[in-house]
């Protein structure tokens, strides 16, 4: 059975009582073998902008799959340009006398590149992202499997912690549970325009055509608070509008203010869904 070889990478001339030194990598035509050469071999600054226009849009094809995963919030732009820089010192640092292909060695470097600037510029621990994952895909097996809201304790079981450490979670998550001010949501008759949240707030001033855009999206709220569970609707309404806190509702629904986080959660993240949905 024939086995595959790399191909061999292309070398620059050899200098008089020395050895070649490979500045080209495997499966590039001639043009860009000039290039990489120039690049590696003398460090010039012109071949190196020419490489990385040429790599480019192996940049926007990474970003785009990163984006699959991220809120709508997150410009792929953003994406574009922390993925530059993760090509820039990939260029830097790729060896051509190793035989690889560029492409193969650049995309991880791109990635982790985006990756590293997301995590930074995000403030909520890693931790209580996770956990926030595993309770939302604990609550959904557990809906689907009993065809109802599942209980605390029925809840605590499935992640095989006590009613305690569920509290305690539930309590952290609900101080990262916030929304962007300028998240866009749908709104219209049709749903086709989006407006940012930031543009839903009351306004001291009277503007006639404020007024309806802002009808048009209470309307929308009202329909979406209107599909929640009854201890949801009423957590929602003494929360938001009635002004009281968490602790209160508790009391006033005979259940701990954890508790109270949690439902208030939940119904934050439906009401975040149903806003944000296109048709």
């Amino acid at each position: 059975m024939a086995t595959t070889k790399k191909a061999p990478a292309k070398a620059a001339p050899k200098k008089a009582g020395g050895t070649a030194t490979i500045t080209v990598p495997p499966h590039v035509d001639d043009e860009l073998g000039r290039h990489w050469a120039a690049f590696k071999g003398e460090a010039s600054p012109s071949a190196r902008e020419k490489l990385i226009l040429h790599y480019a849009p192996l940049v926007k094809y990474v970003a785009s799959r990163v984006a699959t995963g991220l809120p709508a919030s997150v410009e792929q732009a953003d994406l574009v340009s922390y993925g530059m820089f993760g090509l820039m010192d990939a260029l830097g640092k790729f060896e051509p006398g190793r035989g690889n292909k560029f492409e193969t060695y650049a995309i991880p470097r791109i990635k982790g590149a985006i990756i590293d600037e997301l995590r930074a510029m995000d403030w909520v621990p890693r931790s209580i992202r996770f956990k926030a994952r595993e309770i939302d895909k604990a609550n959904a097996d557990l809906e689907a499997m009993l065809k109802r809201q599942p209980s605390e304790k029925e809840l605590a079981e499935r992640l095989g912690v006590t009613l305690r450490e569920l509290h305690d979670v539930v309590s952290q998550i609900s101080f990262v549970s916030v929304l962007a001010l300028d998240e866009m949501v749908s709104v219209g008759a049709d749903r086709g325009e989006q407006v940012s949240l930031i543009d839903t707030l009351a306004d001291k001033g009277i503007d006639p055509t404020q007024g309806v855009e802002s009808q048009e999206t209470r309307g929308l709220l009202a329909a979406a608070i209107n599909d929640l569970s009854e201890r949801e609707k009423i957590v929602v309404t003494l929360y938001y509008f009635e002004g009281l806190t968490l602790a209160e509702i508790g009391e006033i629904l005979g259940v701990t203010e954890s508790r109270v986080c949690q439902i208030h959660t939940k119904a934050v993240g439906v009401l975040r869904g149903q806003l944000t949905e296109v048709d």
